[in-house]
């Protein structure tokens, strides 16, 4: 018996890395997962992976998924993913808001169109994408929204202030992703429908990571890989009891539940100034 037999998961940006991580553990577990992301066929992308190579690895281990091809960018793609995935799997238990696009640079030379699509694929799209799965999730009592986030989402400490990386676009997308998770998990919460927002403690070395020059000799001791972050999704889409209202941290979150051992210490995070990194149980 696996932890999701009978489930229903969406796994959005699961061509790769922690996405297709995710949705290959889901699978494991008895999930039935709908791998949506922008890339089709090799070559389409400057990174590897495509959603139909990660539904074969699904397929080859047991599992069950569906390649659903989508641009969060585009609203009607969103409805969609939902649409097909209902008509071929049916009624979503879990959404994973994982996709994301990003760039960097400071506020005086950020350009306005990656401003907007970095909010309309990492905030706009989980807000909507939410709002199409939760009636079939309220009206049965249960659900899971695990919205994936970053480190990026901490205020800087300071003055004096450390070298500003260009990150300050992307700690607003996070941020806002993070307001977004605990709110919606206090309107939900009497309805039986888990909402919570997860990171990685370490750096996850995914190709974005890796093409955005992050994976650093400096931050080599810092490299978590990415199967740590889909054993703490699993915890918190299908923990007994459940959690919801979390801004959690992967290694963090399996140290606290007794899945994993406790992070080194300058790696720890501190609670969150208003539910606490570790929420409540629901």
């Amino acid at each position: 018996m696996g932890a999701l037999d009978g489930r229903v998961a969406i796994v959005t940006g699961a061509s790769r890395g922690i996405g297709a991580a995710i949705a290959r553990l889901f699978a494991a577990e008895g999930a039935a997962v709908a791998v949506t992301g922008r890339t089709t066929e090799p070559g389409q992308s400057v990174f590897e992976g495509t959603i139909h190579e990660t539904v074969q690895q699904i397929v080859d281990a047991g599992g069950s998924a569906v390649a659903v091809a989508a641009n969060l960018i585009h609203a009607e793609d969103r409805a969609r993913i939902v649409a097909e995935t209902v008509d071929q799997l049916g009624a979503v238990d879990i959404l994973v808001n994982n996709a994301a696009v990003t760039w960097f640079g400071r506020v005086d030379t950020f350009q306005e169109k990656h401003f907007r699509l970095m909010f309309e694929v990492q905030v706009r799209a989980p807000f909507e994408l939410s709002q199409l799965v939760l009636p079939a999730m309220i009206a049965a009592g249960r659900g899971a929204i695990l919205n994936i986030s970053s480190k990026g989402a901490i205020h800087p400490e300071g003055p004096p202030f450390a070298p500003n990386p260009g990150t300050t676009v992307y700690g607003m997308v996070k941020a806002a992703l993070e307001r977004f998770t605990t709110g919606l998990a206090a309107e939900v919460d009497a309805n039986g429908v888990q909402v919570n927002v997860l990171s990685p403690t370490g750096l996850v070395p995914t190709a974005g990571a890796v093409h955005h020059n992050l994976v650093t000799p400096a931050r080599q001791r810092m490299i978590e890989h990415e199967s740590v972050m889909a054993a703490a999704a699993l915890a918190l889409v299908s923990g007994d009891p459940p959690l919801t209202g979390r801004v959690a941290y992967s290694q963090q979150l399996l140290w606290e539940l007794g899945r994993g051992p406790k992070p080194d210490d300058d790696l720890l995070v501190a609670p969150h100034p208003r539910v606490g990194a570790m929420g409540h149980e629901a």
